[in-house]
C-alpha cells in the first residue's frame, strides 16, 4: 500500500437480498484517498452515498471486495477493534452535527479523545486549542443550543479532529446551512486540510462544493466514476 493512502478499497461490492432478488448497490468499486487530500462524492438521493460512507468506515461490511484503513482491512479485524480504529483514525462529520446537548462546545470536543483515554487537562488543552482554530475561542462553554448552526457544525469539524485521524469523512457537511455559511465551512475544511496534512471525504450532493476539491466522482447507477475537476 502507498504510505500516502490512508483509506483505500478494491473491487468493492455490496449486494442486498429483497425476498428472493438479489440487488446490486455497487458492483466492484476501486477509490483511494491520500493524505492532503480533499475528495467529493456526489450522487443523486437513493444513489448510495451514504452507504458506501458506512462502508468505507467499516461501520457495514462489504459482500466482497476489501476496503483498508491506514494499512489495516476492515474485514480482518474484529468489531471491538473496529470501533478503536475509527476512534483513533477516523473522524466524522454529518449534516445534523449530533453534538450532545448536556455537554459545552468544548467537552463535546473533548469527549472522542476522553475515550481514547487521553487525560482531562490534555484533552481540554487540545480540546480549547481546536476550538479556536475553528474560531469559536470565545464560545468554548456554550452549550449547542446556544450556538448557530454554522458554529455547531464548526464544534462538530472540531470534535472530528480531535484524535488526529488519519482521514475526516462527511456526509452532506453543508446541507443544512445557509450558502454563506456553507462557504464559510468549505474555507475551514480547506484550510484544515493543508493545516494538518489531513485527508477529507465529503459525501454530498451539492455539486458547487466541487470547484475546491482535489478530486471528485460520481456515484451512479453502482458505478464510482471520476469526475474531471
Amino acid at each position: 500500500m502507498n504510505k500516502d493512502v490512508v483509506l483505500e478499497c478494491q473491487a468493492l461490492s455490496k449486494q442486498y437480498l429483497d425476498g428472493k432478488q438479489t440487488i446490486d448497490v455497487f458492483r466492484s468499486i476501486d477509490f483511494s484517498l491520500h493524505k492532503g487530500e480533499a475528495c467529493a462524492i456526489v450522487g443523486a438521493s437513493g444513489s448510495g452515498k451514504t452507504t458506501l460512507l458506512n462502508l468505507l468506515a467499516g461501520l457495514d461490511l462489504a459482500s466482497s471486495g476489501t476496503v483498508t484503513l491506514a494499512g489495516v482491512s476492515w474485514s480482518s479485524i474484529k468489531d471491538a477493534k473496529r470501533a478503536k480504529m475509527r476512534n483513533k483514525e477516523m473522524g466524522f462529520v454529518y449534516q445534523f452535527h449530533h453534538l450532545l446537548p448536556e455537554f459545552s462546545a468544548l467537552e463535546n470536543v473533548m469527549m472522542p479523545m476522553w475515550i481514547a483515554g487521553v487525560s482531562k487537562s490534555q484533552a481540554k488543552k487540545l480540546g480549547e486549542q481546536l476550538l479556536v482554530q475553528v474560531g469559536l475561542g470565545e464560545r468554548l462553554n456554550h452549550k449547542p443550543s446556544q450556538l448557530s448552526g454554522g458554529e455547531r457544525q464548526r464544534v462538530a469539524i472540531a470534535r472530528a479532529l480531535a484524535n488526529k485521524p488519519a482521514c475526516v469523512l462527511m456526509d452532506e457537511p453543508t446541507g443544512n446551512l445557509d450558502e454563506a455559511t456553507s462557504q464559510d465551512i468549505q474555507a475551514l475544511i480547506n484550510e484544515l486540510k493543508v493545516s494538518h496534512n489531513m485527508a477529507f471525504l465529503i459525501v454530498t450532493h451539492d455539486e458547487k462544493m466541487l470547484g475546491w476539491m482535489d478530486s471528485a466522482y460520481r456515484l451512479s447507477q453502482g458505478d464510482l466514476v471520476a469526475i474531471d475537476n
